[in-house]
């Protein structure tokens, strides 16, 4: 991305917008190609929450992806992007009666609790229709093996299979595939086969128990990206060619089955990029301070870490996805050349909150009024997160890079 921006272009952005993310196209293509060449015969789910964005949805939706829609708006925008009704999938809890009658035409629901089933049912029966579903599953093991939790999401294995004989009984409904996410950001290739394993006997639990063939089997997502320097890369050959093996067996049983995997941050969390800039530089009792526009109220997530960096003490305390990965999850460089000096500081945000910190004594090039600060693994669960309405400051824009160096908001080429 820096190749495509100079310092110019960057600095009439700063201008213009005062903050933005950006997202590089040629990043997100990479990483799409990736699982696609990777994963022969499974279908991917783009996971919209990660970024809604219309042009990194739109592209990615283009390129042959279906939707994992978590709200009754995703779904809409699945359906806006062309996607018919057997490519959005749509699974969340709580899903109100106004949800299931906004997406009962344009989405597979996946009920989430067995209220809902009988929900659905009664509304596909006063809209006249009969619709295939599927149900989220809250399986007898976890994603490293142990047995099942308790979860707000999904319906307890054993519960699920014992309504199963009713659910066959219900008019408007057919029970056609299972769900299961049980987590996000996972980098080890074999944990993460190990747990496709896993799902696929448990699609042959519940093939059994209907009957009949299922039409999909929704893995749900789980693959992690690189946010740490400690972090090992996520081998995506060597699980591809593990789930070609299961694949094999599996369709002796599973002749039609689709299977489907969530893209979750994958597609996007490396290609996007948070730009703000210095507004104000003090020293206090000897410590430097550099203020910047939306930090914490246009980027949440590097506030997050400080945040819990604070009450950690000297513990690695474990990930809370989506708001928190690492202590050391992001990166941070400025255009200015570290020959001309560096300094110590912490930068804070404009906002009246002492929360408003995304690193504390850091050594950066010495930094100006005016400078931009561009902020690494922000593609995902970054604009969507934020609290924008925090203090009444003004929204960082959202812009998206093609591979010529192009740049576009809402489809709209910008002239820079």
């Amino acid at each position: 991305m820096v190749e495509l921006l100079s310092e110019k272009r960057m600095r009439e952005l700063v201008r213009r917008y005062g903050s933005f993310y950006i997202y590089d196209r040629e990043i997100i293509d990479q990483y799409t190609d990736q699982l696609q060449n990777d994963f022969a015969g499974i279908h991917f789910l783009y996971s919209l929450k990660a970024n809604h964005n219309p042009d990194v949805a739109g592209f990615i939706l283009s390129k042959g992806f279906g939707a994992d829609a978590a709200s009754l708006n995703e779904v809409r925008m699945g359906a806006a992007n062309g996607l018919g009704q057997d490519e959005i999938y749509y699974s969340a809890p709580g899903k109100t009666d106004e949800d299931i009658r906004g997406a009962i035409r344009n989405a597979v629901l996946i009920a989430d609790s067995l209220d809902e089933v009988e929900r659905i049912n009664r509304i596909a029966g006063e809209e006249g229709l009969s619709v295939p579903i599927g149900v989220r599953i809250n399986p007898d093991f976890s994603f490293h093996g142990s047995g099942g939790r308790p979860s707000k999401f999904g319906i307890d294995t054993v519960q699920a299979l014992n309504a199963v004989s009713a659910w066959e009984e219900c008019a408007n409904i057919r029970v056609t595939g299972i769900h299961v996410h049980l987590q996000s950001q996972e980098l080890d290739a074999a944990i993460l086969a190990e747990y496709y394993r896993r799902m696929f006997l448990l699609a042959d639990c519940f093939q059994a128990a209907l009957g009949r063939e299922l039409d999909f089997i929704n893995m749900g997502a789980g693959m992690g990206i690189q946010y740490s320097g400690r972090d090992t890369v996520l081998d995506t050959g060597r699980l591809g060619e593990a789930v070609r093996e299961m694949l094999a067996s599996f369709r002796v049983k599973f002749r039609k089955t689709k299977v489907l995997i969530e893209t979750g941050r994958y597609a996007v969390g490396k290609a996007g990029f948070y730009v703000t800039h210095v507004l104000d530089k003090k020293t206090s009792y000897g410590k430097t301070f550099v203020i910047l526009a939306n930090t914490l109220n246009g980027f949440l997530r590097p506030s997050i870490a400080r945040l819990v960096a604070r009450y950690a003490g000297n513990d690695v305390p474990a990930g809370s996805e989506p708001l928190f990965t690492s202590l050391d999850a992001f990166e941070i460089a400025s255009f200015r050349p570290e020959w001309e000096g560096t300094e110590t500081v912490t930068l804070v945000g404009n906002l009246c909150t002492a929360s408003d910190m995304i690193a504390e004594d850091i050594i950066l090039p010495v930094l100006k009024q005016g400078d931009p600060l561009i902020i690494s693994n922000a593609g995902s669960y970054g604009a969507v997160l934020s609290p924008m309405q925090f203090s009444s400051q003004r929204s960082p824009a959202e812009l998206f890079l093609d591979e010529t160096g192009r740049i576009y908001e809402s489809g709209k080429l910008l002239e820079i």
